[in-house]
């Protein structure tokens, strides 16, 4: 085969204002979204990112070569940026800066992913030209020309099923470790940290720059590494420290210190999957040899953001009735094999790899069900998961999310029953979300049929990979009779919860069984009594008073639960008595299958069901002053989606504490925002906010007030010039209200800026309104713009675009707020569209009550949390100490008592538009 000429391709580069299309011969012409939308049915253009050209052209599809599926089969678990630009930088070809030259770029990007392929085919691997071939057969856009660079017939050969896609075949087995010994109790001294610390900083591949306070931090943060003299009495250490203090190598000090001198893992926690990128990264200090680092430093996350090989095997044999899924799946197949750990979401597999093939087609090769048969499965000893966990069990330092954390800790340990005896946990200010999130329990249609799933499985639906219990758990059981009966008798009694198509009967009022007859009468209280606007995000009522025959409806679901119950119980009896009478018969994979089934259906099954039927019995008393209640409707799109019955924690910290943080050793738990100032005004000088800045905040929303003993508190003030560096700007002429203002303020602050410019939005409705406005002139002007929402990339990829292009402007929600860290000129504007206060729903109402109570006042809790909003918001601004920046506010509404939020000295100046446009150009050319 000959390999094609890729300057014969056209190619095509979608903008605001149209498409450029470049034609073989390479004349560039701007078409309309539709005209290119026709030539590129007969012509497959070269393209980059084919969801994200389709959605900024307004088409659903685009039938294109697409250079990101090209390079991410060459190059697999590689990372690049999802631009023409990025491509470029990747293959060290020229970078374009104009969109005429990026289109000009792409048979460039083509032509260099060809010959890379063309070189490798002379060594390339017999599972990569099969997968080639597979996909080719898929009629992958790509297929000729990659089989022409890798020299291969396609009609020459004749595949077996499945060829170049069965990666299990080739991936390695895992061997299990040696019990671990206990660990040791020896301290970490600060002297001890400090010296470490400097040892880490000396390893960067750059001298980092010296700061004293990063030395105090270690030495803060050891504390929490000392042996223990009482049970239930943990050392925790409470650390603010501002940003540019260096906390992450702060706290590795220590915690590698510890870990090396006990044998035993330090498991540091953050809130996001991008987060713990950032933290392994900086680990490279730690470890300057990759495979050392791999022995030693383990991420771990839920079993959902793996793949899973049977998943994954079930996808492929299906790839005989749909040839072309071949595609996808061959670049997931490349993927797995050159994959660290096979982590599908934040690991290695690239964002926007997901975009390409499907999001929701790639989670659903991972376990997002606990639907696991461990042992029972064919591909066990070669499960990513289960490799991850046994990596973990030996490593020093374990990075894992605050989610899985508390999870793993509500259910009675990790996947093998242990649990880690220190801890750090960073972003702290985030320990109250996800406890809310971690120990809330739902009684929904949702929830409730999701379960049935799990039990029943896919129930007759063909090509579903849903795998019922029975088929988990009935070869367990052996020839325990009563086991067996126990298990038709749950299946069975599942049958009462809600089956396909719940959300239409309950519309129609033709509802099945005791659980949907609940969910009808919560949907009709809700309907009737809530405020009606509900905003996008659905609606709620309060529980109390109920509707007439809603208890009833109530007692006949939890007499049902109660039954279920049953069963379990029995079940797990059995496994449990299988473990104790055959200890000196079963080896160590058939141990492991039958305790993890067993704590699946605690976790899963029974903790669920207990959780459901106590909800359901309180209904006849009065509320529970430890929990808020409500009923509530979700829409997505204007659609419902669900309705129930919710309970959180009004403390949900409360649970934290007990569940993860007595039960262990010692904790750090540390962020830039722990405080609340309380009002003081951000012109006070450092002696008036350290006096006046208020740790029960910080002891609130960490749980630390519930501990016996107190936790130790120490504060670092952020090394940075906050008030030479930043300008902090209120414009008050500009009508929040009106889209047309608000869209003209961003463009022209984004314009003064010249880029580097992030706009945060409370609301997504507005952040779309905006990017359609603003998007045609910011591009005239030569400034990318990107936007969370907006086309087809997801937060993480946009983050790394803006990172990486100086003059690039970005628009997002919270999601972005809480995720950028982008040193140096990629970020000098922050725009806020209004002030970020809480949600007003029921939930927040009981808390601001409860805070009120305590006397925080009226609007105590409400400016505590906006307060932090905006600290987290601001403190993106300045990441190291060359940096200078803009903070906008547009919400002339911003109160006073709210100012506190910025940096001791810091002045807040309230003026109009044009004057905060001035003013953002003079600050940032000076």
């Amino acid at each position: 085969m000959t390999i094609p000429a890729t300057s014969s391709w056209p190619a095509l580069v979608a903008t605001s204002r149209g498409a450029l299309w470049r034609a073989p011969d390479g004349t560039v012409e701007r078409l309309s979204g539709g005209d290119a939308s026709l030539r590129a049915a007969g012509h497959l253009p070269l393209v980059c990112h084919a969801p994200a050209v389709a959605a900024r052209l307004g088409l659903e599809d685009l039938p294109a070569h697409d250079l990101l599926e090209l390079f991410a089969f060459v190059r697999p678990a590689r990372f690049c940026l999802p631009t023409v630009r990025g491509l470029c930088e990747a293959l060290d070809l020229a970078v374009p800066s104009t969109p005429e030259e990026e289109v000009s770029a792409l048979p460039q990007i083509a032509r260099a992913l060809i010959d890379e392929l063309d070189d490798m085919a002379a060594l390339a691997s017999s599972e990569m030209k099969d997968t080639a071939l597979a996909m080719a057969r898929g009629q992958w856009s790509w297929g000729d020309a990659v089989l022409a660079a890798l020299g291969i017939d396609a009609g020459g050969r004749k595949q077996r099923p499945g060829a170049g896609l069965d990666v299990w075949k080739s991936l390695p087995v895992w061997e299990e470790p040696p019990p671990a010994p206990p660990p040791g109790s020896q301290p970490v001294e600060p002297r001890e940290a400090r010296l470490r610390l400097a040892q880490l900083i000396s390893a960067g591949a750059n001298m980092a720059e010296a700061r004293p306070t990063q030395s105090d931090y270690a030495s803060a943060a050891s504390e929490a590494f000392a042996p223990r003299t009482e049970e239930d009495k943990p050392h925790v250490v409470l650390v603010e420290a501002g940003t540019g203090v260096g906390k992450t190598l702060g706290y590795v000090a220590p915690a590698s210190l510890w870990a090396e001198k006990n044998g035993a893992p330090v498991w540091i926690s953050t809130y996001t999957r991008n987060l713990q990128r950032q933290i392994d990264t900086e680990l490279d200090r730690l470890h300057r040899d990759s495979a050392e680092k791999r022995r030693r430093v383990v991420i771990r996350k839920g079993r959902e953001n793996y793949l899973c090989l049977l998943n994954f095997q079930e996808a492929v044999m299906r790839t005989g009735l749909v040839p072309e899924n071949a595609v996808g799946l061959g670049l997931l197949a490349r993927w797995a094999l050159a994959s660290r750990d096979g982590d599908m979401i934040g690991g290695d597999l690239p964002a926007w790899l997901l975009d390409l093939v499907g999001r929701s087609r790639i989670q659903r090769l991972a376990d997002r069900r606990g639907e696991c048969i461990y042992s029972a499965c064919e591909h066990y000893r070669k499960c990513f998961v289960e490799r991850t966990i046994r990596r973990a069990r030996q490593a020093d330092i374990v990075i894992a999310n605050h989610a899985l954390v508390m999870i793993q800790a509500a259910m009675g340990g990790l996947d093998d029953g242990t649990r880690p005896l220190r801890y750090v946990f960073d972003e702290g200010h985030h320990l109250f979300d996800a406890a809310d999130g971690a120990f809330g329990a739902h009684l929904s249609g949702v929830e409730a049929s999701d379960l049935r799933r799990w039990l029943l499985g896919a129930e007759g639906r063909r090509g579903s990979r849903a795998r019922g219990l029975e088929r988990r758990l009935s070869d367990l059981l052996g020839e325990d009779v009563e086991a067996q009966n126990a298990l038709r008798r749950l299946l069975d009694l599942a049958q009462q919860l809600p089956s396909p198509n719940w959300q239409t009967r309950l519309a129609d009022g033709t509802v099945l069984g005791p659980a949907e007859e609940f969910l009808a009468l919560v949907r009709q209280q809700v309907r009737a009594r809530s405020a009606g606007d509900d905003q996008g995000f659905g609606q709620e009522c309060d529980v109390r008073p109920l509707n007439p025959g809603l208890i009833a409806a109530a007692d006949q679901l939890a007499e049902a639960l109660e039954k279920m119950l049953q069963p379990v119980r029995r079940l797990r009896q059995a496994l449990r008595a299988r473990l104790e009478g055959e200890a000196d018969k079963l080896d160590s994979s058939q141990r492991s299958r039958i305790e993890g089934v067993a704590r699946s259906l605690a976790n899963r099954c029974e903790l669920t069901l207990e959780s459901w039927r106590a909800m359901l019995r309180g209904l006849h008393n009065d509320a529970d002053p430890a929990f808020v209640d409500w009923f509530g409707v979700e829409r997505v799109q204007g659609r419902e989606y669900d309705v129930g019955m919710y309970r959180h924690y009004l403390d949900p910290a409360e649970p934290f504490v007990n569940a993860v943080i007595r039960p262990a050793h010692g904790a750090v738990i540390t962020s830039a925002t722990l405080r609340d100032s309380l009002g003081v005004p951000s012109a006070a000088n450092d002696e008036d906010v350290s006096r006046l800045a208020d740790w029960t905040v910080a002891e609130a929303r960490t749980g630390t007030r519930h501990l016996a003993a107190p936790a130790m508190r120490a504060a670092m003030a952020s090394p940075f010039d906050y008030p030479n560096a930043t300008k902090v700007l209120v414009v008050k002429d500009v009508k929040r209200d009106d889209p047309d203002q608000v869209a003209a303020a961003y463009r022209e602050l984004f314009l003064a800026a010249g880029g580097g410019a992030l706009g945060l939005f409370t609301a997504i409705g507005r952040l779309r309104a905006v990017h359609q406005r603003i998007a045609p002139a910011l591009e005239e002007a030569g400034l990318p713009l990107y936007a969370q929402h907006v086309g087809g990339m997801d937060a993480a990829t946009l983050v790394d675009i803006f990172r990486a292009e100086e003059h690039s402007c970005l628009l997002g929600t919270d999601a972005v707020r809480d995720g950028v860290d982008v040193p140096g000129r990629s970020l000098r504007l922050i725009v806020f569209d209004r002030v970020p206060w809480p949600r007003p729903d029921i939930l927040h109402r009981a808390r601001k009550a409860h805070w009120k109570a305590a006397g925080a006042g009226a609007n105590g809790y409400d400016d505590m949390l906006a307060r932090l909003r905006l600290k987290q918001a601001y403190g993106r601004l300045v990441r190291r100490s060359d940096d200078r920046g803009v903070f906008v506010m547009l919400d002339s509404r911003l109160p006073s008592r709210l100012l506190s939020a910025f940096p001791p000295g810091v002045i807040v100046e309230r003026l109009g538009l044009a004057d905060a446009v001035s003013e953002t150009r003079r600050f940032l050319e000076s």
